[in-house]
C-alpha cells in the first residue's frame, strides 16, 4: 500500500498518515459561507482537497474513505440579500427567500467548482439542516461547565475552561487576544470566550432555543456537522490557513469539551493564500475575480486547475497571465496526445508517489511532463487523472483546433525589424494592439515573436490583418 505523508499543522511536522480504520477514513472540509459567487481565492482549498479525497480513493478504495464539506447558510450577507428582495416585492417569506438565495448560491459554487474537475464530497451538509444537533451541543457544553448563557440570548463558550486552547495556532491565549476577532456579546466572563449562540430579531431568521429565539455562532455549526456525520473522532480537517484562528481553534475547544471520549480531528492540513499578479487579491486593486468571470472569459476550468497544481498547496499561489497561457498550451499538447488512448490501468507510481508526499502537485506535474516526453500516452493519461487532469468531462475546450497564428507572428517580427530601422514604431503598436483586442497573447524577444490564442480570443477579430 502506497505510504501517504501529509503536514500535520497541530504536529508542525510531516507524518505518516495512519487513520483510525483503514475501512472508514473520514475527511472534513470547511466549505463557503454562500452569499456570492466563490472567488478564485475560494477554489484553492476545493482543488487542494480534491486531490487528497483522489489519493486516499485511490489507496483505500472509493467505498471506503468519506469526505464532508459543509455549506455555511446562516450569515447577515444572505440576510441581506434576503430582506432587500422582500423590500423589491418579492413574493415569500423572508425565511423562504434565504432559502431561496442560499438554492442559488449553492448552485453556483458547486458548477464552478465542477468546472474546475472538483469532484463532489460524499456529504455537503447545509447549516440550517443541523440546529437541533448545535442546540444539543450547546446544552452539553453548559453542563459540563464549560459555557455559559448571559441571560440576553447569547451563549458563549468558555475559553479558559479549556486548558489546551492555542494548541494548533501555537499561541497564548494572552498573545491571541490582541487583534482578535472576536463577536461582540454583552456579559462575556473573558475576552476570549466566543459565541455559541446569538439572540434574532424578529425581522431575521431565527430559530426556538432554551435561550430563547436566535441563530448559531459560525464555529459551533462544524462541529456539529462533522460530529453528526463523522463521529467524535476522524482523520482528517482541512482548509484555508485563515481559519486556523480562530475558527479551526474554537472547533477543536469545543468538540473535545463537549466528547472528551474522542480526538475530533488527528491530521490538520491547511492550505496558504492565493495572490494575482504577485498581489493579494483586492477589489481596491482591480485585480479581485471570480472563478466564473474567468470561465465567462473563456478560461478553461482545466486550465485553472493546472495553474493551482503547480505550486505547493502550504505555498502563496501567484496566479498569472503567463501561468495561465503555459497552462493552456500544456493540456492542448497533452490532450492531443491522449485523443482517442484509453488511459493505463494504473497511474505512474513516480505520480501517485509525488502526490502521496504531502500532496507534491508540483513534483506530479514534472512527472507528467515526463511522461508526455517520453510518449507515453496511455500513462500520461491514466496518472493525469490522478490529479483531475485530462478527463473526458473537461476536455470540449480542446477540441476545437488552436488558431494557426504564425502567419501573423511572422508579420509582426518583420514589421518591428522595419522599425527597428526607420525608428517608426506606430505600425507595430497598432498591430499589437489589434491582436491584443483579438484576445491573442505576444511574446516578443530579440529570437523572434511568439503569439498564442489567450482568454477571450476571437478568430474573427484577425480578418484583414
Amino acid at each position: 500500500m502506497t505510504d501517504i505523508k501529509l503536514y500535520n499543522t497541530m504536529a508542525r511536522a510531516k507524518q505518516d498518515f495512519t487513520p483510525i480504520d483503514p475501512e472508514n477514513v473520514r475527511m472534513y472540509v470547511c466549505g463557503p459561507t454562500v452569499y456570492d459567487r466563490a472567488h478564485l481565492g475560494n477554489a484553492r482549498p476545493v482543488v487542494v482537497f480534491d486531490v487528497l479525497y483522489r489519493l486516499l480513493r485511490h489507496v483505500y478504495g472509493a467505498e471506503h474513505v468519506t469526505y464532508v464539506r459543509n455549506f455555511t447558510d446562516v450569515d447577515d450577507k444572505i440576510n441581506a440579500t434576503a430582506l432587500a428582495r422582500k423590500e423589491a416585492g418579492a413574493e415569500g417569506t423572508l425565511e423562504e427567500l434565504v432559502h431561496e438565495r442560499s438554492n442559488e448560491t449553492i448552485a453556483w459554487y458547486l458548477n464552478d467548482m465542477r468546472a474546475l474537475g472538483a469532484m463532489d464530497p460524499n456529504e455537503m451538509p447545509r447549516a440550517t439542516e443541523f440546529i437541533q444537533p448545535m442546540i444539543d451541543m450547546i446544552e452539553d457544553l453548559i453542563a459540563k461547565g464549560h459555557a455559559y448563557p448571559d441571560g440576553a440570548g447569547h451563549v458563549l463558550f468558555s475559553v479558559k475552561s479549556y486548558k489546551d486552547y492555542g494548541q494548533l495556532s501555537g499561541r497564548s491565549v494572552d498573545d491571541m487576544i490582541a487583534g482578535a476577532r472576536v463577536e461582540v456579546a454583552d456579559n462575556k466572563r473573558d475576552p476570549m470566550d466566543f459565541v455559541l449562540w446569538k439572540p434574532s430579531t424578529d425581522d431575521l431568521p431565527g430559530w426556538d432555543s432554551p435561550w430563547g429565539r436566535g441563530r448559531p455562532g459560525w464555529h459551533i455549526e462544524c462541529s456539529a456537522m462533522s460530529h453528526d456525520l463523522l463521529g467524535a473522532s476522524f482523520d482528517i480537517h482541512g482548509g484555508g490557513n485563515d481559519l486556523q484562528f480562530p475558527h479551526h481553534e474554537n472547533e477543536i475547544a469545543q468538540s473535545c469539551c463537549a466528547h472528551p471520549e474522542g480526538q475530533f480531528a488527528r491530521y490538520w492540513l491547511h492550505n496558504e493564500m492565493l495572490q494575482v499578479e504577485g498581489k493579494k487579491m483586492s477589489k481596491s486593486l482591480g485585480n479581485f475575480f471570480t472563478v466564473h468571470d474567468l470561465l465567462e472569459q473563456g478560461v478553461p476550468g482545466e486550465v485553472i486547475r493546472f495553474v493551482f497544481l503547480g505550486t505547493h498547496y502550504r505555498k502563496p499561489m501567484d496566479w498569472t497571465e503567463k501561468k495561465r497561457a503555459e497552462a493552456e498550451a500544456t493540456l492542448r499538447k497533452w490532450r492531443g496526445l491522449v485523443s482517442g488512448i484509453e488511459p493505463a490501468p494504473s497511474p505512474s507510481p513516480a505520480v501517485v508517489a509525488a502526490i502521496a508526499d504531502d500532496l507534491n502537485t508540483a513534483g506530479a506535474l514534472a512527472e507528467l511532463h515526463k511522461l508526455a516526453a517520453a510518449g507515453d500516452a496511455a500513462g500520461l493519461r491514466a496518472s493525469a487523472q490522478m490529479v483531475g487532469l485530462l478527463g473526458d468531462d473537461m476536455g470540449d475546450w480542446a477540441e476545437a483546433p488552436a488558431a494557426d497564428l504564425s502567419g501573423l507572428a511572422q508579420k509582426l517580427h518583420e514589421t518591428r525589424v522595419t522599425a527597428m530601422e526607420t525608428k517608426d514604431f506606430s505600425a507595430v503598436d497598432a498591430l499589437k494592439a489589434a491582436l491584443t483586442e483579438a484576445g491573442v497573447q505576444i511574446r516578443m524577444s530579440k529570437e523572434g515573436v511568439e503569439l498564442e490564442p489567450g482568454a477571450g480570443f476571437d478568430a474573427a477579430k484577425l480578418e484583414g490583418l
